[in-house]
């Protein structure tokens, strides 16, 4: 990975969409080496998919909660089924298994506190393995997928 892949990843970090013949401009390249470079970019995974980013709120999701998990079993038949289980909720939006206690870190949006109990009480509190949920309330997001520091890369 060179600068001028780390300029193509930053453009492509800023706007999803942008031309093929726009990106080239930006990273001073002539179109056919930038496409080469996009594409090897894609093969090798550093880009992983393209998609929209969707305004919660506009759409009507408007309350969000972390939920900790900790775990009474940590077997990795129980582990993989609990993992499993949060992927098909919808309302996950991000799941991270931590180190320590607790064991894992969600990110949950609903359309209101009626919706989120819902959630709460007919999925999670049903997940394998669960010996304690807790939760918090977000009150306002600072910083939401915000882009990878590219300059920490080689």
């Amino acid at each position: 990975m060179d600068d001028i892949d780390r300029k193509i990843l930053a453009e492509l970090q800023r706007d999803g969409r942008i031309s093929i013949t726009d990106l080239a401009d930006r990273v001073r390249l002539s179109l056919s080496p930038c496409h080469r470079r996009l594409r090897a970019l894609e093969k090798s995974g550093a880009i992983s998919s393209y998609r929209a980013h969707l305004d919660a709120t506009t759409l009507g999701l408007t309350f969000e909660a972390l939920v900790f998990i900790s775990m009474r079993d940590t077997t990795q038949p129980t582990i993989a089924a609990l993992e499993k289980a949060v992927s098909e909720i919808p309302n996950v939006l991000m799941a991270h298994r931590l180190f320590g206690d607790p064991d894992y870190l969600l990110r949950v949006v609903a359309r209101d506190l009626s919706a989120f109990g819902t959630i709460y009480d007919q999925q999670l509190a049903t997940l394998p393995g669960v010996q304690r949920l807790t939760s918090t309330l977000v009150m306002k997001n600072i910083v939401e997928d915000g882009p990878l520091p590219l300059s920490a890369i080689s």
